[in-house]
């Protein structure tokens, strides 16, 4: 949705917004503030880790714990349960099960096992960003939500066309929400490098992008063999390129179909009222 001015968002009998940037810029932080002031929270990889991964996710917990002489017994006769507890604020199921290639000793996943579950990723957000306008929906006739926020992974811009107003899940966004892009400075990238390391979320990469960057990351540091290449540093450098290519693509979508706000702006929100002012303030710099 774009709007003429501030004040016909403003007066809007309701609101929805979804947010977009990379991997904790504050997305969430968001969300969450929101959910105090009684906007629905919609947390696509939420959605992702429970709605369209959640067995694939359950499944390798199954099979770690097979391997397990006195779990694959108990499993075998139903003996014991074993589900995922993912929630909004922890995704470590989901960051778990796409984990990060190379070395199998050091915890990674061969090449092409982690390309199968990229794969699985790409099918599931496409999906999960396509149901925004069923929740919107929903969150108002069930729950009596007037406020909505569709809190969307890093990877949002990998599976769209940011210059194509008819690309699915373009559309699905745009008919039906406000696009903010949450924007940092190059400070808030190291940041986000950092705690990325510290504390690593669901990752996805185009697949040209993927298969240039693991070479690349092997030239680099000497590595001729995929079962020798450290998957924590690989994870903690891939992050970092997939910062930078993203970036202008984040522009690029909210140029084209939506608006901009400073991650450093958002940061100060304390309630629903001030989000809403900020947003009506970057319809009025857009319109300028």
């Amino acid at each position: 949705m774009l709007f003429a001015s501030p004040d016909e968002f403003l007066n809007a009998p309701r609101h929805a917004v979804t947010v977009f940037g990379m991997a904790g810029v504050g997305k969430t932080r968001l969300a969450g503030l929101l959910r105090k002031d009684h906007w629905f929270h919609y947390s696509a990889d939420y959605r992702i880790g429970t709605r369209y991964m959640g067995e694939f996710i359950v499944d390798n917990f199954k099979s770690e714990a097979m391997k397990v002489p006195f779990l694959r017994e108990l499993l075998r006769t139903d003996s014991i349960k074993i589900e995922s507890n993912i929630t909004f604020s922890n995704l470590d199921p989901l960051s778990t099960y796409l984990g990060r290639p190379g070395n199998t000793a050091r915890g990674g996943l061969p090449l092409a096992e982690y390309q199968r579950r990229q794969e699985q990723h790409r099918v599931a957000e496409i999906a999960a960003l396509q149901d925004v306008p069923y929740f919107i929906e929903r969150a108002q006739t069930l729950y009596e939500y007037g406020n909505f926020i569709a809190d969307t992974g890093g990877s949002l811009i990998e599976v769209i066309d940011p210059d194509n107003a008819d690309d699915p899940v373009v559309k699905a966004l745009r008919e039906n929400t406000l696009l903010l892009y949450i924007r940092g400075t190059e400070g808030d990238a190291a940041e986000l490098v950092r705690r990325f390391t510290a504390s690593p979320k669901p990752m996805y990469y185009q697949p040209p992008f993927l298969v240039q960057k693991w070479n690349e990351f092997k030239q680099i540091n000497g590595v001729k063999d995929d079962a020798q290449v450290d998957p924590d540093a690989f994870g903690a450098w891939g992050f970092e390129a997939l910062l930078t290519d993203r970036l202008p693509r984040y522009q690029k979508l909210a140029d084209n179909f939506g608006y901009v706000v400073e991650a450093a702006d958002l940061a100060t929100v304390r309630d629903g009222d001030e989000f809403l002012d900020l947003v009506a303030g970057a319809i009025g710099k857009r319109m300028r």
